[in-house]
């Protein structure tokens, strides 16, 4: 079968800047995809060339097998039953919520088009409220009539561009879990760009991590976090510190927090310079250590607390404790490692 869809290695350019640089990717039916980024990166630039908004420098679109844009020739937007979600969500005011959600399918029969848009407010949790205009709405609610809208027409691939970036930061968790559901619910296909990571890792199935217009690895979020391809990566996908180190033998490496050892991601010859991924959960405090670290920071998390320590030399490591500890910032503390998974790169890597 083919895949909803394809990107065969686009390029595209505003002038003589190139944002985005030979950049692949597919999507299966049924599947959330992901670009994560900082600003600048070319994530939007991406969106904008799928929905038919910009032209391609280079490479080749496909949307369900068909050819949507190609060096020189693009499909116009409304002929590529493309949906999408803007970071503004765009609703109509003078319409009510209603006549939103239905503004795509106004060509169909009365009938249908009443089921089908009942069926997603019903599915929105929007059924109160249709009557109403979006000034009437929560941010929440907005969003939820903006993806309702989208949805409507049943296109062939849902794209959000930062969807969730107005809203507050516990509504943004939680509705970034309820999306999913009702895409999954759906069987929609969607590509979502943002630079907010927990979104990323509550809605997607794949993530593409982008930089200057490129993809630097395309995949879960346990093997982003886990087997991160690149230096860069393994920074950028959460917390976690490289420290310098030294290849031993039997996948030992040598650092300044002692001899780690664990399962290794890559074999390097005995003595190879390397820097090693540090997570906050790969340091313990332990009372039977000498006091070895200093206290910087603490951020309270509910459950967790992160802690940012500074060792001798002027290393700062990441730590996770219960919020139970009372450690301060200031205090000396005893710390060793507990490396389950090696990640390390060779120190001559850029990153």
């Amino acid at each position: 079968m083919e895949p909803v869809l394809q990107l065969d290695n686009i390029s595209q350019a505003y002038g003589r800047q190139r944002v985005v640089h030979e950049l692949s990717l597919q999507l299966e039916a049924g599947q959330i995809g992901c670009l994560l980024g900082e600003s600048g990166c070319g994530k939007t630039s991406v969106l904008r060339t799928i929905a038919g908004f910009e032209p391609l420098l280079r490479g080749e679109i496909h949307i369900a097998g068909h050819l949507a844009s190609r060096t020189g020739w693009t499909l116009d937007a409304d002929q590529r039953r493309v949906g999408m979600v803007f970071q503004d969500y765009a609703l109509f005011p003078h319409l009510s919520i209603f006549d939103n959600v239905s503004f795509g399918v106004k060509n169909a029969a009365k009938k249908l088009l009443k089921e089908r848009v009942s069926e997603l407010l019903k599915t929105m949790g929007l059924e109160d409220v249709k009557h109403r205009f979006p000034h009437e709405l929560s941010g929440g609610q907005q969003q939820r009539v903006a993806l309702a809208r989208a949805l409507a027409p049943q296109p062939q691939l849902l794209l959000l561009d930062e969807p969730f970036s107005n809203l507050d930061v516990t509504l943004r968790e939680r509705l970034s879990l309820e999306v999913r559901d009702i895409l999954k619910a759906q069987g929609t296909t969607a590509l979502m760009v943002t630079h907010n990571q927990h979104e990323a890792f509550a809605i997607a199935d794949q993530i593409g991590i982008m930089r200057n217009g490129e993809i630097q690895q395309w995949d879960t979020a346990y093997n982003l976090y886990n087997h991160p391809v690149n230096p860069y990566v393994a920074d950028f996908v959460g917390e976690g510190v490289l420290l310098p180190g030294l290849v031993g033998t039997e996948c030992h490496v040598e650092t300044e927090l002692g001899i780690l050892q664990g399962q290794c991601c890559i074999e390097l010859p005995v003595g190879t310079p390397v820097n090693v991924l540090i997570r906050p959960e790969d340091i313990v405090c332990d009372a039977a250590v000498e006091p070895n670290a200093r206290v910087l920071q603490r951020h309270f998390r509910g459950p967790e607390i992160l802690f940012t320590l500074e060792m001798a030399n002027g290393t700062q490591l990441p730590m996770l404790m219960p919020s139970t500890s009372d450690h301060q910032p200031g205090s000396r503390i005893g710390i060793r490692p507990q490396v389950q998974h090696l990640v390390m790169f060779p120190a001559s890597l850029p990153d």
